[in-house]
């Protein structure tokens, strides 16, 4: 360990408690944060509070109004809508929370290596990346999908490499603005490594965009997941899951509203959380993400 290595992690530690104070002190930051918290909490606690077992079915209970036994009512099996309400988190949050680091890892560092490397090399693998992103991604998650099956262990490879693709304009721009700078001359002068130059010079200064986007990635990953598993390709019955309960009770919605409105309050609770600590963080780091978008 060198000195620099030992002053730089109480910069670093005293740098995230002034972000997370700046991100707080927001209304915005504050509820959103608060919102996420609360749901990674529930995820994490649910089996231990939910009223019922998730996967009992009772025929004489279908589609039962709110009652003091079953607060949400049943569904059209006869089971429990708020124990699967509470429980319908947990997939999409272990998914997308396993898939967003992975997206933003790869994408990240592949568009800092483009962005270094320049000129028509840059160019045209840009282009490629413009071509792919043109397609309609259903589409091309459905692929393989309906190729490789609906498991986790599909989910998130897929989800991982579809959503890290954006990521790569996102820090390529970022790089574009930092590899001119003296600096990065400096250390190309002195002979380093492009490796070398990425993990030093360039990887702190495109962090901060990276983290945003990851942000924003991983509510738009929260919807693929939802779209996907309301399309019947996500997680398969009787797991519980926001999107598929809605596929499943939009049928009965006229009979059982809650059914519908259960998971839709709480995967939009969630994505709005999402949203608006993102926006806190911007904010904190002092990223413009309207200003931000690549060319």
């Amino acid at each position: 360990m060198t000195p620099s290595t030992i002053f730089q992690r109480p910069r670093r530690i005293a740098r995230l408690g002034t972000v997370f104070v700046d991100i707080i002190v927001r209304p915005s930051g504050a509820i959103g944060l608060t919102l996420v918290i609360a749901h990674l909490v529930l995820a994490l606690i649910a089996p231990f509070v939910v009223p019922y077992d998730f996967t009992e079915m009772n025929a004489t209970l279908v589609m039962a109004p709110p009652s003091s036994l079953h607060l949400l009512g049943t569904d059209h099996l006869g089971r429990d809508t708020l124990a699967r309400t509470l429980m319908g988190g947990r997939e999409a949050i272990l998914v997308t929370g396993i898939a967003t680091p992975l997206a933003v890892m790869w994408g990240g560092l592949v568009g800092i290596f483009f962005g270094l490397a320049g000129g028509k090399l840059d160019e045209v693998l840009m282009r490629i990346v413009d071509a792919f992103l043109s397609l309609p991604w259903i589409l091309k998650m459905l692929v393989l999908i309906v190729t490789f099956g609906t498991g986790i262990e599909v989910l998130i490879p897929t989800l991982a490499f579809f959503y890290g693709i954006p990521v790569i304009r996102i820090a390529r721009a970022a790089t574009h603005d930092v590899v001119a700078r003296d600096f990065v001359q400096a250390a190309r002068a002195r002979g380093h490594s492009k490796i070398t130059i990425i993990r030093q010079e360039l990887l702190p200064n495109v962090r901060d965009a990276l983290l945003v986007e990851g942000a924003m990635r991983w509510s738009w990953m929260l919807l693929a997941f939802s779209s996907l598993s309301f399309l019947g390709f996500g997680v398969s019955p009787p797991t519980p899951d926001w999107g598929l309960m809605i596929a499943d009770a939009r049928g009965f919605m006229s009979f059982s509203p809650l059914g519908v409105l259960a998971p839709m309050v709480g995967l939009s609770s969630l994505i709005i959380g999402i949203n608006l600590t993102a926006d806190a963080l911007a904010k904190a780091l002092g990223i413009d993400r309207a200003q931000k978008a690549p060319v």
